[in-house]
């Protein structure tokens, strides 16, 4: 049996699309909910997984980096997938004819200017392209559309042109080998000592020894206001002198650190 890549939604789903674009050799596996996803390649039914992290337009991804520490696996590769939104219908239908539209309910804001010029009322749904109401399109990827045979009406009509998606491939064991054209990627959670100034005093080491931090965000542990845990992006390996040295300031000044996998660093696709 061929390698399996898991994602969280439908086939023809934007994470389906980022499977065959980053991984195209191997099977995409749908799985219900993110914990499904882990869950795949934790039990070896599958072998990497495709999981979003954040979206320009909408920020993070609720849960998603609560979910990468605990998970067990690493992180190998990343993905930027530019979100192109087509509307769709069954083959015969014209635009004109379309007055409602399904899609998940984060795609209708981002097509709101689309759907207004045009008349068009939006309506959330989970299960989208297998709808044969007529006056009733979908919005989707492109993807979708051969999946389920439907004819594509209007393509790009996302309001944003740049609207893009983070996915970070993640596998059961870690790769630190060096490759990729752009340079590496390293990230890592840590948690500051109850110290005066400690988170300061934690990135100091980035700073003076020249370390491009390109992420750091904070999200709470276990509902705690006063439990805090760190997540950060980091240009370079975890080997080069410079964040090796940096690596070893901060842990003086943390209790907990974890690095959750080292990559080589992709550019955002158009």
């Amino acid at each position: 049996m061929g390698q399996r890549i898991a994602f969280q939604g439908e086939l023809g789903a934007y994470s389906h699309e980022a499977c065959t674009i980053a991984r195209p050799e191997m099977e995409a596996l749908p799985c219900r909910t993110f914990e499904d996803v882990i869950e795949a390649v934790r039990e070896g039914r599958a072998d990497q997984a495709m999981l979003p992290v954040e979206n320009s337009t909408y920020g993070r991804v609720a849960d998603i980096h609560r979910l990468l520490p605990e998970s067990g696996l690493h992180i190998v590769d990343e993905l930027f997938l530019r979100v192109r939104i087509a509307l769709m219908a069954p083959p015969g239908t014209r635009l004109e004819e379309i007055r409602r539209v399904r899609a998940h309910l984060v795609l209708i804001p981002q097509a709101r200017g689309f759907l207004k010029r045009h008349g068009i009322e939006g309506e959330a749904a989970a299960e989208l392209a297998r709808s044969r109401t007529p006056g009733q399109g979908v919005l989707a990827s492109e993807l979708a559309a051969k999946i389920y045979g439907l004819e594509i009406l209007a393509h790009n009509i996302e309001d944003t042109p740049h609207n893009t998606t983070r996915f970070l491939i993640m596998a059961r064991e870690p790769d630190f080998s060096r490759r990729g054209e752009h340079g590496m990627v390293t990230t890592f959670i840590f948690q500051v000592r109850n110290i005066p100034a400690a988170l300061y005093k934690a990135l100091g080491g980035f700073a003076t020894n020249g370390v491009n931090m390109t992420k750091l965000e904070s999200y709470m542990l276990n509902g705690s206001f006063t439990a805090t845990q760190f997540y950060a992006d980091i240009e370079g390996h975890p080997d080069d002198p410079p964040v090796r040295r940096a690596f070893e300031e901060l842990r003086f000044f943390t209790s907990h650190l974890k690095i959750l996998g080292t990559y080589p660093a992709a550019r955002p696709r158009h």
